[in-house]
């Protein structure tokens, strides 16, 4: 059938928008908000407050962390930062007195790392830029730094909002929207007595889009079961196999271990300086599907009322520790949890009253690092679930979760053909067996008659 060329304009847009849209059916509303608020007035500009929200629910920043980056409206300079630096300082040889902090018209301004001394400090800052996801702890899901800004104007009507914001966390990935002047921002005193008033505040709104950040997945997910035999691991090549190195043995990873602490230290003191991401840096072990990340589901046990799964997450990155993970599953059981074993657990409700979303991840101090590869790169639980008499079978897979996230990314499912089944004996039920023992004997009596 021919499409009209009128009509084809309007695939090719739906085509684009599908791969750019930055939608996430799971987390909806989740997205980092990047927050102005002007303090106070310099003889030259102002003195603003940059606070980063992370409304994500289970995608958080990790190391080597965040870095923002705008285009200044005019001629504007960076006096000073707290709790906060930028990357550059660019060319400030038109000044003779005080030099500035950074006189690029395109800044790109990273967190501070701990440890440095409190007079470069303030509230939310300097934690390397790591930003845990809000779902997972809501009260540290946000970071903040103050700038001193020169040669901007001095009233609301004066100051030039900076233009072509950007967000890396740590790689690409986020898209952002552009400043917008909103209600000034009110601020309740310690005593919490007294209310205070920014003098002028803009948001800025980014959103993430996994097709953006990466061209492959960057997990993939294998089942196994009691009742099956059949181990179904990743697919083939689920991360991509163009151009990865990977190590095949212990004793290659020991050979290549001071050259690999060389090539970390240089990629990270990149990554801090242009905000790349620590992934550029990856080192598998060679695996078939050459993911940095594999997540198993394997149904264990079955109880009368109960079912038991066990999930492992195993690291092949040689030079990655995840810290602070997440693990999201999609299954229509896992509204009836009844106990997880060595994860910590919350449910994520996105449709309403539907609840088949769960998020996993580690017990603070005891498994909430995922160690690089190697014998304890791997984090494992159990998860205990109620069985619903009206709905729960074993067969036709199940069993197994729809979809899998881990950071935030969704990971490679194997096809749905491939997983595994109840054997043919044990499918059907007595009413059917017999059924089925009456028909052959017609079809006996049939061929004798």
């Amino acid at each position: 059938m021919a499409v009209h060329s009128s009509v084809l304009p309007l695939f090719l847009l739906a085509a684009t928008l599908a791969v750019a849209v930055a939608y996430d059916p799971l987390d909806p509303n989740g997205n980092i908000t990047i927050k102005w608020d002007v303090m106070s007035w310099t003889p030259d500009g102002y003195v603003a407050t940059v606070t980063i929200n992370n409304y994500q629910m289970y995608r958080h920043i990790m190391a080597p962390g965040w870095t923002v980056g705008w285009t200044w409206a005019r001629r504007e300079v960076i006096w000073s930062m707290v709790g906060a630096q930028a990357t550059e300082q660019g060319d400030c040889s038109r000044f003779k007195g005080n030099i500035p902090h950074c006189c690029k018209r395109t800044p790109a301004v990273v967190d501070l790392l701990p440890g440095v001394p409190y007079n470069q400090q303030i509230a939310n800052c300097c934690r390397g830029g790591v930003v845990p996801a809000y779902g997972q702890d809501p009260a540290a899901a946000v970071a903040a730094f103050q700038v001193s800004v020169g040669q901007a104007g001095t009233t609301n009507r004066t100051v030039k909002v900076p233009k072509n914001f950007t967000l890396l966390g740590p790689g690409p990935g986020y898209t952002c929207g552009p400043a917008k002047i909103v209600p000034s921002t009110v601020f309740l005193t310690p005593d919490r007595r007294r209310k205070t008033q920014a003098l002028m505040t803009w948001n800025v709104t980014c959103t993430y889009s996994q097709h953006l950040a990466s061209k492959y997945p960057s997990c993939c997910v294998s089942f196994s079961s009691f009742y099956n035999e059949t181990i179904v691991p990743c697919a083939k090549c689920a991360c991509g196999c163009e151009h990865k190195p990977c190590v095949r043995s212990e004793r290659d990873t020991k050979r290549l271990a001071v050259t690999g602490k060389k090539h970390d230290d240089h990629a990270n003191g990149r990554a801090h300086a242009g905000g790349a991401s620590s992934s550029a840096a990856a080192l598998l072990q060679c695996t078939t599907h050459m993911c940095p990340v594999r997540v198993h589901w394997h149904v264990k046990l079955n109880y009368k009322e109960y079912w038991r799964a066990k999930i492992t997450i195993a690291n092949f990155n040689y030079r990655m520790n995840y810290t602070g993970w997440t693990l999201v599953a999609q299954h229509p059981n896992l509204d009836n949890i009844t106990e997880v074993f060595s994860f910590d657990y919350k449910p994520v409700v996105s449709y309403g009253s539907i609840n088949d979303t769960a998020m996993f991840y580690g017990l603070k101090y005891f498994n909430d690092q995922l160690m690089e590869a190697g014998p304890h790169g791997n984090v494992q639980s159990e998860v205990l679930m109620r069985k619903d008499a009206r709905t729960f079978t074993f067969s036709q897979g199940w069993a197994f979760p729809r979809k899998v996230y881990f950071n935030g990314d969704e990971c490679q499912m194997p096809p749905p053909d491939s997983y595994p089944y109840l054997p043919n004996a044990a499918s059907p039920s007595p009413a059917a067996s017999a059924a089925a023992l009456v028909s052959s004997l017609v079809l006996f009596v049939m061929a004798w008659a």
